[in-house]
Formats: C-alpha cells, structure tokens, sequence
C-alpha cells in the first residue's frame, strides 16, 4: 500500500518518520497555508488487549495539552503538531559528530527553560531523550531547539495529581525514582536532560548495558564515569553541572530548573568554554588515527571516539616521555618525530612513526613499572591513551585494541627471534 494522499484536510507531502505505535507525515494545511506534521497511530497498537489501554490514555494525554503549552521551545501538540524541520538531536549523539561545547550548552539551557515552563504549569514530561528534542532549522544550528512528544507527560491540576502510568518512558534515559516507578515530580526531568547532556556531550549514554535488567541496575547503584573521560576538551565545570543533574538522591540533584539554567549560563560564560584553545585540531587528529597502521581495522567512529579520550602533545628533543621503574597506567603511540628506548645510558632501540610503545603497564595485571626510559630523540607528537579511559570505551573498540595489541606483540616476538637466529 502506497503512502496516502490525504488524511482528513491535510495533503501528504512525505513520511517524516516511523516508530512501533505510529506514522508521523509531513503534510500541508491548506486553510492555515502552512506545512505540519500529522501523527497517525497504528489501529492495531490501539486495539492490542494487553497496550492498548496504555496507548489510549497517551493519545489523550497529548491531545489535551493541545493550547496549553504556547512557548517557543515546545512544539506544539496537536496530534497534528507544528512541523519542524531541522531534525531530532539524535545525529549528535555520535562520537564522530559532535557538536561545539558552547553550542550543546545553548540547547541544553534552552531546554531547562522550556521545561521550566512546563513545570511552572504542574507538566512534567518523563520521556525525555535525544529523539524528542527537534531543532528548527536544518541548516543553522544557531536556531532554536522545541521540545515534543508530550503523550507520556504527568501533570497536576490544583492538589490533585494525575495518576502516573507504568511503561513508559525510555530506560536509558529514565532517574532512578523512574525505573523504581516512585511518585515522580519535575527531578525526573532534570536527570533525563543530564543523561541528555552526557550523550551530547560523548558521544555515549552513561550507561552501556545489553539489556534492561543491567540497565535498570546501573541507574540504581552505579556512578557514571565523568563525561571528560571521554573528551579532553570538556572543562571540569561542564562535568560538574551533568554530575548534579544524574545525582540518584534527590536531596542532591538540581532541586529546581532555575538552579540548572544558572549553573549552564555561568559554564556558557567561561572563556574555557566560548575559545578554549587546542594545540590540534580534530579533523587533524582524526587524520593522523586513520593514516597509523596500528588503526587499520578501527571503524570510523570509533576512531572519532579515540579522539575524544586521547591526550595530544607536542615535545622537544630529550624530553623524558616514560621512565624506567616508575608506574604508568597509560601507553603512548608515536606519530611524528623520532624517540629512544633506553636502559641505564644504553640504547635498546628507535623508534619512529607508528610505532605503539608503553601498552604492557596498561594490558599486564602484574607489570610493576617501566622497563625502560622513553626519551624524545627529535622534536617528537606523542598522542596518549589512559589505561581507564581505554577500559571505558565502547566493547567494538577495545576489542580492536587488544586484537591490535597482539598483533604489536607477534610482530615483536618475530623480530626477536630473527635477531636470535642471526646471532
């Protein structure tokens, strides 16, 4: 069947999107003369006798709040809802496209604004992720964000509260008080938006789990690593205002949305934050990842996410780089320059481009140190990976590691017995 013409007054002008309940079209209004998008809800989920209920009262629940919510930074719901054109905030999600720090802060402030107002009128709206959160313009990421899908929205009326529904939301983005269905209040919120915040800011949720059960249990008693962990360039102010927003204790979480908005604007106004300066650009360190042999099997997103967690620095001749008998928990690659391998004055070895040296500290439980001075030979880019920030990364990536960190070792190993054959 082919896509419709029309659905009631509104002409079809293409599919914006589809999920496992409905159909969202773009479509045209003729008597208002402007283009909106109309969600069409599956007959089959509303007839399904164990969701269907659910469905029902979320249809209700975002249609009631048709007129109710007038800000610039909520779409408006309607069931046909203002069509808005730049996309979700999903994209930027990824490692290997990211947006600039001052702007992610931008939208996340926008987005504590807008939901201040939704608070302001007894709304809180517990589904809050990446997906539901659209900017207007496609092609000017300086344009505003709006705030959709309002269906699983709780909301008082005086001192009554609207009884909360069990399923729904999204795990991931869920506050502890969620996934533990306890009475919810605007806090919920304020912990989705920081999970929000974190994945904006990461490229990664917070929390890596095959399933909901590990989910569920990490949210609970876990503490997420600090998003600079795998970002350098994020300042500590910035890892402070995500670490509030996802505290589990309420009594330590942003008690209102006015305390986030601030702590945001004064990270917006760091100098740290508006012209942070880097040594290296990324694109120009993603380009000396992708031309390292050592990388040949990564994907390209995960060597975006190796640029996140990396440390880039530039040294001069006889820099001491590692030194013998002190501890490490961190290997180091070469990518411009010449270094020496060194025990007591003697020199084991050069090494040149490429070359991965300073790993066994990391991927040895048992190494008690360095076995050799590393010293810069020539003016020389070492580029850094710590031991926790490699322990930390996505499953896909470590794997490439250790099976690239074997193939380092083999290679070694052959040398090594090509000198003793020789001998």
């Amino acid at each position: 069947m082919g896509d419709p013409e029309k659905i009631g007054k509104y002409e079809v002008r293409g599919r914006l999107g589809e999920g496992a309940t409905s159909t969202v079209w773009r479509a045209w209004d003729p008597f208002a003369q402007r283009e909106v998008a109309v969600k069409v809800i599956s007959p089959e989920v509303l007839q399904d006798k164990d969701r269907g209920k659910l469905y029902r009262h979320l249809l209700v629940n975002e249609a009631s709040l048709a007129g109710k919510l007038q800000h610039p930074h909520i779409v408006q719901s309607y069931i046909v809802m203002e069509y808005v054109s730049g996309g979700t905030l999903e994209p930027f999600c990824s490692p290997d496209n990211l947006l600039p720090l001052d702007r992610l802060v931008e939208i996340v402030f926008k987005c504590t604004r807008a939901l201040d107002y939704a608070y302001h009128l007894g709304i809180t709206h517990r589904d809050i992720k990446p997906a539901n959160i659209l900017l207007a313009a496609s092609d000017n990421l300086g344009g505003d964000i709006k705030i959709s899908d309002f269906g699983a929205a709780l909301f008082t009326s005086g001192e009554q509260t609207r009884t909360q529904v069990s399923g729904v939301g999204s795990p991931a983005y869920m506050s502890p008080q969620q996934v533990r269905e306890m009475p919810l209040n605007h806090q919920t919120d304020i912990y989705s938006l920081g999970v929000v915040m974190y994945q904006l800011l990461t490229g990664r949720l917070p929390f890596q789990a095959s399933n909901n059960f590990s989910m569920v249990y990490q949210i609970t008693h876990v503490e997420p690593p600090p998003p600079s962990d795998f970002r350098r360039d994020i300042p500590a102010n910035l890892d402070a205002v995500v670490a509030r927003a996802m505290q589990k204790d309420l009594s330590a979480r942003y008690a209102s949305w006015e305390e986030f908005s601030h702590d945001l604007a004064q990270a917006f106004r760091n100098k740290q934050l508006k012209a942070r300066e880097r040594d290296f650009a990324d694109t120009e360190k993603y380009e000396t990842l992708r031309g390292l042999p050592f990388f040949a099997e990564f994907s390209d997103v995960e060597i975006w996410e190796i640029v996140r967690f990396s440390d880039w620095d530039q040294v001069a001749p006889d820099t001491v780089v590692m030194k013998d008998g002190e501890p490490g928990d961190y290997f180091c690659f070469l990518a411009e320059g010449e270094v020496r391998i060194a025990k007591r004055g003697r020199i084991l070895g050069i090494l040149t481009p490429g070359d991965c040296f300073g790993e066994m500290a990391v991927i040895s439980k048992t190494s008690g140190g360095r076995n050799a001075d590393v010293v810069a030979q020539t003016s020389a880019k070492i580029i850094t990976i710590r031991g926790d920030a490699l322990r930390q990364a996505s499953e896909v990536c470590r794997m490439h590691f250790y099976a690239a960190f074997l193939e380092v070792l083999a290679n070694r190993l052959a040398l090594a017995n090509a000198r003793l054959a020789s001998v």
